[in-house]
């Protein structure tokens, strides 16, 4: 689908013999922020001119505080600045920048994004769980297995987790353009647990602490008649897992001993469940010292690699199959092609001229019940 690809030079053609039209995706979500600038190819989908991903930990401390801290701030604020420099040199491009979970549930999050607005210039936008899920999809379109019935695609961010099960043999049938206008969703729901508010809910590191984790996830997970509904079917083994977020890419990563991560090489693996549960092992077992030292967590990524684990087994156990497809992809691919293929709602605009709820969880002891809604 989408692939990497040098800058094309200023005033280059497209294929079609006119100037190459040029789209940008941000996605700031409670843990990261990424960039990705691609033009359309003939087949639909994208070739990839420039990006950009840095950690900026958003939401930290916003479990307990219910705000987002000023350091937060300034290290996304000074992450977008780089985004918005790089959108520059492409213009003119078409245009989403969109906000996730962290800004949906700090009580600040809407005065951080206008300030976003006034100093970076940067109109940001605050999207509904409902709408990660069809982005999410369109962005994994291309590892669906029609040979199954039913596909679960696994979005574990930062601040929330969002799942979408989705009709494979439709999803094939209908293709991008197809599924970008009416995505083939059967049910979704969104969780509000995630790396950074999982990792921050259970501190105290004491024995036992990674099942507690798996089992405070699964309670979310079960409350939700996702569970009843499609977990009997993926026990049947009718349902494909397809994962995209950066703990899913990490765990294969390492699982493949890789010495750096290289996403080539990981997009589009399948991970079957007996090397998942063994090397989800083995990161367990080590320090932390120790996983700071795996070439595939540099970054700050091995800090939060046990909570993303633990949601992902919850996950596993509840909705069963004996592999997972991996994809390094997700909203902004999707945002992208929805873009490209004009769905409603894809929010296109030029960044020349751009025009101007969720209940906070506090710990473990009462975990919040996950929304969702049959589509």
């Amino acid at each position: 689908m989408a692939k990497p690809a040098n800058p094309p030079r200023r005033g280059s053609r497209g294929r079609s013999g006119g100037a190459a039209q040029l789209y940008a995706a941000l996605d700031l979500g409670t843990n990261n922020c990424r960039l990705l600038i691609a033009e359309p190819t003939r087949a639909g989908g994208l070739r990839v001119v420039d990006s950009f991903s840095q950690i900026v930990t958003l939401g930290e401390g916003l479990a307990n505080s219910g705000h987002l801290s000023e350091r937060a701030m300034d290290r996304a604020i000074e992450a977008l600045r780089k985004c918005s420099d790089k959108v520059k040199k492409h213009r003119p491009v078409q245009t989403r920048y969109i906000a996730t979970q962290a800004c949906r549930q700090a009580a600040n999050g809407k005065a951080f994004l206008n300030e976003v607005h006034r100093k970076i210039g940067l109109r940001m936008e605050t999207i509904t769980p409902k709408e990660e899920a069809k982005y999410a999809l369109l962005g994994s379109l291309d590892l669906v297995d029609p040979t199954h019935d039913f596909a679960l695609v696994i979005d574990i961010g930062g601040g929330s987790t969002e799942l979408s099960w989705i009709d494979a043999k439709s999803a094939a049938a209908r293709g991008v353009k197809g599924c970008a206008v009416r995505p083939p969703i059967l049910g979704w729901a969104s969780f509000p647990v995630g790396v950074v508010t999982l990792n921050d809910a259970f501190t105290d590191r004491e024995p036992g602490w990674y099942p507690r984790m798996v089992e405070y996830v699964s309670e979310l997970l079960r409350a939700n008649d996702a569970a009843t509904r499609f977990g009997p079917l993926f026990r049947a083994g009718r349902g494909q897992l397809i994962g995209n977020s950066g703990t899913v890419t990490s765990l294969v990563g390492v699982h493949m001993k890789l010495d750096r991560y290289v996403r080539s090489m990981v997009d589009g693996q399948w991970l079957a469940r007996e090397d998942a549960i063994a090397t989800r092992q083995r990161l367990h077992d080590l320090s932390p010292e120790e996983r700071a030292k795996e070439g595939c967590l540099t970054g700050g990524r091995s800090e939060l690699m046990l909570p993303g684990l633990a949601i992902l087994d919850a996950i596993w156990q509840t909705w069963p199959a004996d592999r997972l497809r991996v994809g390094d992809r997700g909203l902004r691919e999707g945002i992208l092609l929805s873009m490209v293929h004009g769905a409603k709602g894809s929010g296109q605009k030029s960044n020349q001229k751009q025009r101007g709820q969720r209940g906070r969880g506090r710990g473990p002891s009462k975990p919040p019940s996950g929304e969702g809604a049959a589509v």
